[in-house]
């Protein structure tokens, strides 16, 4: 067995099981695009004397490695990475890399592999080396007075938010739903939490990252030597670069500066629901301009009824007939819970009385614009000139919500596995930018149920308000075992890109099969921002040997070499 990956047992014995129960087909050895196995035993003995030989994975041990939702396993669809390799800080990832020129294998970058319903730790190309970063794992530094964090990539969330309570941080992290994640990995990727923080990527302050010579490179005022506000100012002088480093094979992230939210007096945890499927149009376009404005500080979640009785059991238990789940049942389900179609949850930040006042205006808004919904809201405070602790607001008010983490949605994916226990539960999602616009998100849901109960599924979904956009999930909950099941998945994904293209939208993150096609909806001046981006990477990685074709991206070898693409 590899050595764990996780120090907290829970989410050890969960990573552990959730790969080793997802293989449906024993794992065949594949050698690296181009590579001879004489080159490759060649390399993977460097690779051990860099690292260390319990850090080097093959064969057998590359269960970890593997994306346990995959769609095409039994087809042999999959993608498999070659090896694993896990270097333990800066030195020794300039090493692995200079291995990695010298015999032109390609590596796939992750922090913490977590990347599910969109390959999780499964390389692009198959036969790449997993360089696998979660050993890489200091907190750096967690400012107290200008909240930020300093963090490499094997640090999760759940570990920046532990380090705060032990050192007494007066910040809260934003955290994402699964706290087992990487900092690095979900900002990286433009992931989200629910914090005033909430939008990851756009409270980046300093960054450092590998290129693939090995040379480092930091942005921003952390390219001054001693600057100290090297975390405090995303001004520059010349052109930014952080954004080249976001969903990106152009250099390896070994450092991030992360803004986190101060600890505020008070929360108030809010919640509003809406009894029909038509009420989606009322809620976005209230709730729309209250997260323009600034009345609402951080990202409103809503979920539909289908997504909260995934959380509650088994499909069968509810509904065992083939087909999506009728609207009268649905209305049953919906008044035993006592729960809308539609509920959105958020919450309010700060001192208590602006919080009070910022309630007090949202009462109002919300009786006159919305008067079939349904507001509960309260409040939690420390005494005047404290601050909240988070771990004293309870469930399930607290949470993420207030910036701790947990695993609570895993269970979701099981939603449509036998009752008696059989099966293996995964999910793929189809997640397009849409604008704010009532209208428009009613009209897309309508399309998108439409999809879903074509194909016998129901329409498990919710969406985040931003400002301006909303990104809308679409979760196809699955029993991987059940070839009906994975045929149906296709096509729902499928016909959603079909009609998001058509409305031209596009996912905000992709699965590793389908980057190709969304990066292809980029097709401005005949794909002039592939090209650019290209030209980059050619620059930066001659060999190609960083994550190609992540986000689209391939090298010049790829580009041009017709053996090498019929190896993909």
């Amino acid at each position: 067995m590899p050595l764990p990956a996780y120090i907290n047992a829970e989410y050890q014995s969960t990573h552990y099981n959730l790969f080793k129960d997802s293989i449906t087909v024993p794992l065949q050895p594949v050698l690296p695009p181009g590579v001879t196995q004489y080159a490759f035993d060649a390399a993977i003995l460097q690779y051990m004397a860099v690292v260390g030989h319990e850090q080097v994975l093959k064969g057998d041990a590359l269960t970890e490695y593997i994306d346990p939702y995959e769609l095409g396993e039994v087809e042999g669809k999959r993608k498999t990475p070659s090896a694993a390799v896990k270097p333990k800080n800066v030195d020794e990832l300039r090493r692995v890399l200079a291995i990695s020129n010298q015999y032109a294998i390609p590596v796939w970058t992750f922090s913490r592999g977590k990347n599910l319903g969109y390959g999780g730790p499964a390389p692009r190309v198959n036969g790449s080396i997993a360089l696998d970063l979660h050993r890489m794992n200091r907190i750096i530094e967690v400012n107290n007075e200008y909240a930020y964090a300093v963090v490499e990539p094997g640090v999760t969330f759940t570990e920046l938010y532990d380090y705060c309570v032990a050192h007494k941080l007066q910040v809260w992290p934003s955290v994402p739903s699964l706290g087992w994640g990487s900092v690095v990995g979900n900002t990286l990727d433009r992931g989200t939490g629910f914090t005033p923080t909430a939008t990851h990527h756009q409270h980046i302050c300093g960054v450092e990252a590998m290129l693939a010579n090995g040379e480092l490179v930091r942005t921003g005022q952390f390219a001054v030597s001693g600057s100290p506000s090297a975390h405090l100012s995303k001004f520059t002088f010349g052109p930014s670069i952080e954004g080249l480093f976001l969903q990106s094979n152009l250099g390896i992230v070994t450092k991030l500066g992360i803004w986190l939210t101060p600890a505020p007096q008070a929360f108030m945890s809010c919640s509003f629901d809406m009894p029909d499927f038509e009420d989606v149009e009322t809620i976005v376009d209230v709730f729309g301009p209250l997260r323009r404005d600034g009345l609402l500080p951080n990202t409103v979640y809503v979920s539909n009824l289908v997504e909260w009785l995934g959380m509650m059991g088994k499909r069968e238990e509810l509904w065992p007939e083939a087909g999506p789940i009728p609207e009268w049942r649905l209305k049953e389900l919906q008044a035993q819970l006592g729960i809308g179609y539609w509920n959105a949850k958020f919450g309010l930040y700060g001192a208590k009385d602006v919080v009070q006042a910022h309630f007090n205006q949202l009462t109002m808004i919300v009786a006159k614009k919305a008067p079939k919904g349904r507001l509960s809201c309260e409040m939690f405070s420390a005494e005047e000139d404290e601050v909240l602790d988070p771990a004293s607001i309870p469930e399930p008010h607290g949470g993420f919500f207030v910036g701790v983490p947990s695993l609570w949605s895993l269970p979701m994916v099981k939603f449509r596995l036998p009752k008696e226990g059989s099966g293996i539960g995964a999910h793929y999602d189809y997640s397009p930018i849409i604008p704010s616009s009532g209208k428009t998100v009613l009209e897309w849901v309508r399309t998108a149920k439409r999809i879903c109960e074509t194909e016998g599924f129901d329409l498990f979904c919710d969406f985040f308000m931003h400002e301006r956009h909303v990104i809308f999930v679409n979760m196809m909950t699955f029993d991987k075992t059940n070839v009906a099941h994975r045929q149906a998945v296709q096509a729902i994904f499928t016909n959603l890109f079909a009609e998001g293209k058509k409305r031209g939208y596009s996912k905000y993150r992709s699965h590793i099969n389908t980057m190709d096609l969304v990066a292809s909806l980029y097709d401005f001046n005949d794909h002039a921002y592939r090209r650019f981006v290209e030209t980059i990477k050619d620059a930066l990685d001659p060999n190609g040997i960083l994550s190609p074709g992540k986000q689209g991206i391939w090298p010049r070898r790829f580009r041009e070499n017709a053996a090498l693409k019929a190896q993909l």
